[in-house]
């Protein structure tokens, strides 16, 4: 048996709360090989405007993570020695830092684009994300790369329409290819 520190059990414990309620979100909230969540429609919208209670608006902090973004899984077994059930492989994604923390990632489009391209896995990033009260997980707002030419943002790139895109899929105006673009990073906030 494995001798574990009390931070070490803490973060484990932390992960598996998550790690539970990323599965039960991920199996009940997006309709299979889509990244559109279940009935999502003008109609479905509407209908369930009347019926849906408002979220109570969540205080966050703004902040800069910086590490690689890996499987979950891969994250565990090799941060804790952990193995995750067979069933649960490749659904969620961490940022795992150099120090050896992880952070799951809510599964948002810009969160869902790690785990759909995977060559924004397993590369150094610098990520400007949101971190809830009480909440285990951070939501990505920007990806930023080191490269030989400076700091650069990452995401996609429709070359018919000139618009950006935030995960790997058909363009939203012309269904046309999007492109991985990575560009000089402009505005970049403090300390990234």
């Amino acid at each position: 048996m494995v001798a574990r520190s009390a931070t070490q059990l803490a973060a484990l414990s932390s992960v598996a709360v998550v790690v539970i309620w990323l599965y039960g979100a991920a199996a009940t909230t997006f309709a299979a090989d889509t990244d559109q969540p279940k009935g999502a429609s003008a109609e479905a919208d509407a209908s369930n405007a009347d019926r849906a209670p408002s979220a109570p608006e969540r205080k966050y902090t703004t902040e800069t993570i910086q590490g690689r973004v890996v499987w979950l899984e891969d994250a565990l077994d090799r941060g804790f020695g952990v193995a995750t059930e067979p069933a649960a492989a490749q659904t969620s994604v961490v940022v795992e830092t150099a120090d050896g923390q992880i952070w799951p990632v809510v599964p948002d489009t810009r969160g869902r684009a790690f785990a759909v391209d995977e060559r924004l896995r397993g590369i150094d990033v610098r990520l400007l994300v949101r971190r809830y009260a009480d909440a285990p997980l951070v939501q990505v707002i920007r990806v930023f790369r080191s490269s030989d030419e400076g700091l650069q943002e990452v995401d996609y790139w429709c070359d018919i329409c000139a618009i950006p895109m935030y995960i790997l899929k058909p363009c939203e105006c012309c269904q046309g290819p999007t492109r991985l673009r990575e560009r000089p990073a402009e505005n970049v906030p403090p300390g990234l």
